[in-house]
């Protein structure tokens, strides 16, 4: 069962979907300025979690939002797998396409790696600090 809780002093929403990927991801929604949305991830970015990062991220992405840019935070991640990789692949293409801009803010080996590896980094803006990312132009 899903579950979201809006917290109303800072705009921030944790949110938490799935069944047995409930303790695996956490994804934190929050605006930082108008038209700019920060998604902070912690936890496990697998086959069982990808589906829920991937859903979060997307929903961004509606027209009529005033979404003009996405910063994933994403140095909370303890793991990113293939699954992992494949959504994050799938959300830069579509914020391409809905033409909303998508960065990522990681200093996180954990998460680096995999996108060295399987030769991601150069499809995708990141910053050190999501101070960066949001402040980039």
């Amino acid at each position: 069962m899903s579950e979201t809780q809006a917290n109303e002093s800072t705009g921030s929403t944790p949110l938490r979907r799935g069944g047995d990927a409930d303790d695996q991801i956490t994804l934190t929604t929050r605006t930082a300025a108008p038209g700019q949305v920060v998604i902070e991830v912690g936890g496990e970015v697998d086959m069982l979690t990808s589906p829920q990062l991937r859903s979060a991220v997307l929903d961004q992405f509606a027209e009529g939002s005033g979404v003009e840019l996405v910063v994933l935070a994403l140095d909370g991640v303890t793991f990113l797998g293939t699954s992992g990789l494949a959504a994050l692949i799938e959300v830069r293409e579509t914020a391409h396409s809905s033409g909303v801009e998508l960065r990522l803010a990681c200093t996180a080996r954990r998460v680096l790696r995999p996108l060295t590896i399987a030769g991601l980094v150069p499809l995708f803006d990141i910053h050190d600090t999501l101070e960066q990312a949001l402040a980039a132009t």
